[in-house]
């Protein structure tokens, strides 16, 4: 298996979701800006996506993929196409559940969850109104993950790749076909992509020869093995989604506007973090899975090198070039429509301290791979919860001087306390081995990114931004890439000073 080119894979599929998504949040923030609706829907759309990362995505599969790939690889296929019968069955059965007790208890939760929307009533009556249809999609979404696992651990990589595209598709049609209410028009098409990004699943896994029939649910040993690994792995997995949750809650208090301020610089600070941060740890998992299960420790070793090297000369720069390029990239992207210059001038420094903790997100997600492939879920647990309790303490401590901007840096900052704790405790189990060449490559690396962050800031200084709408287009995209341009000039630079210097020893 060639990681390198399932991860481009996995990236360049997610890339052009993440094309798609943002169309989509130009709409929104077109249509919506940051309003009262833009508010009520983001709590609404964050909060079955928030279960879909902690529970679906991060702990199903830190649990599932690695029982599957090991049950795959060491007892074959009908065994394994039993397991995943049990699983989505339990699946079915007890989602259908949590679904109906949310949309009943909906005003409550809405009160918990987003308590600044008490003072502001269209906003609570919004919110309760959205979360009502949008929170079935969690139902779908989790079954999609399900089969994105049995997929992934298939090699079969592009199909789960391509499923986030439909959601942008329905969303994006959902704004251009509505006449009134697009607040409504969005939860609508968020509940039809669900459906249909399962169906797809379904099918392409069908063709794979897998196929998942709902009985009644039993508590197999290995079902009890998975249940048992979700608990911890839930924590451990959406510690960085637990701290989004966290800041949603504290901007509800803040003035209108903030929980969009927050979410739009999110969405924009997430796009690299998707495009090669998840991709490396969806292709990775399934891979070290197979290496630790039939033996081959330093084949899973140097996985684990490979897969961090390649994140870190992606994620470095992308955070460098977020945080000098934050204002024209907002602008450009969301400063139309009814998002006002004030709101651009409240988003734009939200992105860069958002996007101050991109590398350490990378980082992490290559680390708890590590952990869940051996099965261990507890230690990413005790350290996803010491994160949380680190957001929450930065939290209360930046948002009276800084407001929103101080919670989007307190995400970030956490994110590097759990990376940090993460590679101790890799380190102190023997579970990770960087060779001299890594700290080689990080060191050129971080100077090529810090030159190109110089270039573009002095650049941006020399060079007025253009007033309409083309021009500002072609202004971003000169200054990103004379950004790639210059890093990777350096980089290379760096390479073949390093070669010359071997040869020449």
């Amino acid at each position: 298996m060639h990681l390198g080119k399932s991860i481009a894979t996995v990236g360049g599929l997610t890339s052009v979701s993440r094309i798609f998504g943002l169309v989509r949040e130009m709409l929104m923030s077109h249509f919506l800006g940051a309003s009262v609706v833009a508010d009520a829907f983001i709590v609404a759309f964050k909060f079955p996506n928030f279960f879909r990362r902690f529970f679906a995505e991060g702990a199903f599969n830190a649990a599932f993929v690695p029982e599957f790939a090991g049950m795959l690889a060491s007892d074959g296929k009908k065994k394994a196409n039993d397991l995943a019968n049990q699983v989505f069955s339990w699946l079915v059965f007890v989602l259908c559940a949590f679904v109906i007790l949310v949309v009943v208890f909906t005003p409550l939760i809405i009160h918990l969850i987003a308590p600044g929307f008490c003072d502001t009533p269209d906003r609570l009556r919004y919110a309760i109104e959205f979360t009502r249809i949008t929170f079935p999609y969690i139902l779908f979404i989790s079954l999609a993950a399900l089969l994105s696992g049995i997929l992934n651990s298939l090699d079969r990589f592009a199909a789960a790749a391509a499923t986030p595209v439909l959601l942008n598709i329905f969303m994006i049609g959902a704004l251009l076909l509505t006449v009134e209410e697009p607040g409504f028009a969005l939860c609508i098409g968020v509940i039809l992509a669900g459906i249909v990004q399962f169906l797809w699943l379904y099918f392409v896994a069908l063709k794979q020869g897998f196929t998942l029939r709902l009985q009644m649910p039993v508590l197999s040993p290995s079902v009890s093995k998975i249940l048992k690994l979700m608990v911890p792995g839930a924590i451990g997995a959406g510690a960085m989604q637990i701290n989004i949750f966290i800041d949603m809650m504290l901007a509800s208090t803040l003035q209108t506007g903030s929980l969009s301020y927050l979410y739009y610089a999110d969405r924009l600070n997430q796009l690299p973090l998707s495009i090669f941060g998840v991709a490396i740890g969806t292709v990775l998992l399934p891979s070290l899975s197979k290496s630790l299960r039939t033996g081959k420790a330093k084949e899973a070793m140097n996985l684990q090198e490979k897969a961090l090297s390649l994140g870190l000369r992606l994620s470095i720069p992308s955070a460098f070039g977020l945080i000098v390029l934050s204002y024209p990239i907002i602008d450009l992207i969301y400063g139309h429509g009814s998002f006002s210059v004030m709101h651009v001038q409240s988003t734009a420094p939200a992105l860069a301290a958002f996007a101050i903790g991109l590398p350490a997100y990378t980082l992490s997600k290559v680390f708890t791979t590590g952990f869940f492939a051996k099965q261990n879920t507890k230690t990413p647990l005790k350290i996803g919860m010491i994160t949380v309790g680190c957001n929450l303490a930065l939290n209360l401590l930046l948002i009276g001087p800084f407001l929103h901007v101080g919670m989007a840096l307190a995400t970030g900052l956490a994110a590097w306390v759990q990376a940090g704790l993460l590679v101790w405790k890799l380190a102190e189990k023997s579970m990770i081995h960087l060779s001299k060449t890594f700290f080689q490559d990080l060191a050129y690396v971080l100077l090529a990114s810090s030159c190109m962050a110089g270039v573009v800031y002095q650049l941006q200084l020399q060079v007025r931004c253009p007033s309409s709408f083309i021009n500002e287009a072609i202004y971003v995209v000169g200054l990103v890439g004379i950004g790639i341009l210059t890093y990777g000039g350096i980089y290379k630079a760096c390479l073949i000073s390093c070669k010359y210097k071997k040869t020449d020893a």
